[in-house]
């Protein structure tokens, strides 16, 4: 069945109001009419939904009852990935919410070579939250994840304090292996995850992590390209921690 991601300011009562491109899609791409049925979630919860109404630039949705999903994840994963180039962060983002990925913030590092400038930025953002809410739709989330605005690598580190594990991958580190961090975590819910772009973390950077309480870790004898280690990292995290497999 067709889901749709609606703000909770468009909801009155048992009414739900679609306007712009939200309605364009239902009503013109996917033809679909009064009657027809569709699951509407708010972010928090899901409604068994049908269209009352179709008027011009504007749908009505009729809320019929809230539906139990348990598509959330337990753990609250935050993806500190750092720029890389061409649309590799628009896979990242894609497939790190099929996943159950909670949160996502770019990170510009010292080895950063995309420019983000402060008059496309907020069209970047904008697109990749629609990638965001596409996923969620296909994989079946009830909440879509937080897109944050590009941060400096100090920034980023300074928000250690709010997580239970924060983890760096680092091609140098030959003893910690990535699973036996998570071995020896019980209740842990709220992980950070730093991923270094093309070119890694520089030792610098490396460094100020370290000093911050962020654990390093191998991710084994191969190296992984920036868009598969963010993927890799946050399902093994998932897999030994969370609800996957």
């Amino acid at each position: 069945m067709r889901k749709i991601f609606i703000d909770k300011g468009n909801i009155k009562g048992k009414l739900a109001y679609i306007k712009g491109e939200d309605y364009h899609h239902l009503v013109t791409v996917l033809r679909l009419k009064r009657g027809d049925k569709i699951i509407a979630s708010d972010g928090l919860t899901e409604y068994d939904a049908y269209i009352e109404e179709i008027k011009k630039g504007k749908l009505i949705l009729f809320l019929e009852g809230e539906l139990e999903s348990n598509a959330e994840s337990p753990l609250e994963i935050s993806l500190f990935q750092g720029l890389p180039k061409s649309d590799k962060l628009e896979f990242i983002i894609q497939k790190g919410t099929e996943i159950g990925v909670k949160r996502f913030i770019p990170v510009i590092t010292q080895f950063s070579v995309v420019d983000i400038k402060k008059a496309n930025i907020d069209k970047k953002i904008d697109r990749w939250r629609k990638i965001s809410e596409e996923a969620c739709k296909q994989s079946g989330r009830t909440s879509v994840p937080e897109i944050c605005v590009p941060i400096l690598f100090e920034e980023a580190i300074g928000q250690v304090n709010e997580f239970d594990l924060c983890i760096i991958p680092y091609e140098k580190e030959e003893k910690i292996r990535l699973k036996e961090i998570l071995q020896n975590v019980k209740e842990n819910k709220k992980i950070a995850i730093f991923i270094g772009p093309e070119g890694g973390f520089s030792q610098q950077e490396i460094e100020l992590a370290l000093k911050k309480g962020i654990k390093p870790v191998s991710l084994g004898p191969r190296i992984l390209r920036t868009e598969t280690a963010a993927i890799v990292v946050s399902s093994i995290v998932m897999y030994e921690l969370g609800d996957i497999g």
